[in-house]
């Protein structure tokens, strides 16, 4: 235990990559009491209830492993990497045991009495340290069919059925399209990255062709604004409403007309509109800056690193915020289909920002090191 908890003296971590991270705290939270006041008074007689949620289940979780995260070695996960990947699909199988309850049909949490959590957010923790942890034996030929190839495809395989059935399809695109920049990244065979995205992109399409939501989802993205509000159009149009309504500078903080009435989940899907319609054009370039930054900063610590295993990690982990959050903005704004996914450290939910913060507290301890 002595020998896992062990930390090693490092230089300074990179500020600029913690400056992005307390920026984009502190701006969810805000703009988390923002979007959820009308729907806290009206659910809870309490306008601050989701914010108090997120910082008593969320943000103070996330600090916690913050600072364990930046503290201990990296190198330290390593041992930790199996045990911790089979905790969490454990933790998966569960959430169709009693302990598990359902929402709005999807079986994705865990309910422990004092608080819940979706075993499947941990995943992008997991799932990322093992893959990290593998990749980076050198005795492993990566190239190789039956090394390299063969045993991806089997534990990719194998988690993506146990996320699938949740089911957490979008959770599932983000972490399968993040461990796969991973393998890229390793020096895979451009033949076997083909193959995996190909047999991604069939199973996806199958998916997507006999669940009927995920159809209709699809069909709505290429409909025309005619179609009635029942469907799943709806939600899409009053995003681009909201967004459109916003100007340059925003109707002004608080003031959005349509967070209750109007958008579904203000409070996590549809967080990005009420952001854009309340603080405009130029509070949406600030936020999508703030990221820019962050991601540019995430790759360069990647790129610096001469270990193997923390580079992987952290392409790993800056791919997840990365595509989440393009997932986000480009589902809300019309570009993509509309997925349900939140946006990383601003939307509600206590699981996710604990788990990036988390990540954030990795990237830190890495840069320290590199």
């Amino acid at each position: 235990m002595f020998n896992f908890i062990q930390t090693k003296k490092g230089h300074h971590p990179d500020y600029i990559f913690i400056i992005s991270i307390f920026l984009l705290v502190v701006f969810g939270l805000l703009m988390l009491s923002s979007a959820s006041s009308d729907l806290g008074k009206i659910k809870f007689n309490d306008t601050y209830y989701y914010l108090e949620h997120q910082i008593l289940y969320g943000l103070i979780i996330g600090i916690i492993g913050f600072f364990i995260a930046s503290g201990l070695y990296y190198k330290n996960l390593k041992k930790i990497a199996l045990p911790f990947l089979i905790i969490n699909i454990i933790l998966l199988l569960l959430v169709f045991t009693p302990l598990g309850f359902s929402n709005k049909g999807a079986s994705r949490w865990l309910n422990l009495g004092l608080f819940s959590f979706q075993p499947a957010e941990f995943l992008k923790l997991s799932f990322i340290i093992y893959i990290a942890a593998w990749l980076s034996n050198r005795k492993l030929n990566r190239q190789s069919f039956f090394q390299g190839f063969l045993p991806f495809i089997i534990i990719s395989g194998f988690v993506s059925a146990l996320i699938i059935i949740q089911p957490a399809t979008t959770i599932l695109l983000i972490i399968m399209a993040s461990v796969l920049a991973m393998y890229f990244a390793s020096g895979a065979k451009i033949t076997h990255i083909a193959s995996i995205i190909l047999l991604g992109l069939l199973g996806l399409a199958l998916i997507i062709y006999i669940t009927p939501y995920r159809y209709e989802r699809i069909t709505a993205f290429f409909s025309d604004n005619s179609e009635k509000q029942e469907t799943s159009r709806y939600q899409i149009n009053q995003s681009l409403i909201a967004i459109g309504s916003g100007g340059l500078f925003g109707i002004g903080f608080g003031k959005s007309t349509t967070k209750y009435k109007y958008l579904p989940e203000p409070i996590g899907d549809s967080i990005f509109a009420v952001l854009a319609e309340e603080l405009g054009f130029i509070g949406s370039l600030f936020i999508i800056s703030t990221f820019i930054v962050l991601f540019l900063k995430g790759f360069l610590i990647a790129r610096n690193s001469s270990d193997q295993f923390a580079k992987f990690i952290v392409i790993g982990f800056i791919s997840i915020i990365s595509i989440q959050t393009f997932i986000h903005i480009a589902a809300i704004s019309g570009l993509i289909p509309l997925t349900g996914v939140p946006l990383p450290f601003i939307s509600y939910g206590g699981t996710s920002l604990a788990v990036f913060l988390t990540m954030a507290g990795i990237i830190v301890n890495i840069s320290k090191h590199t």
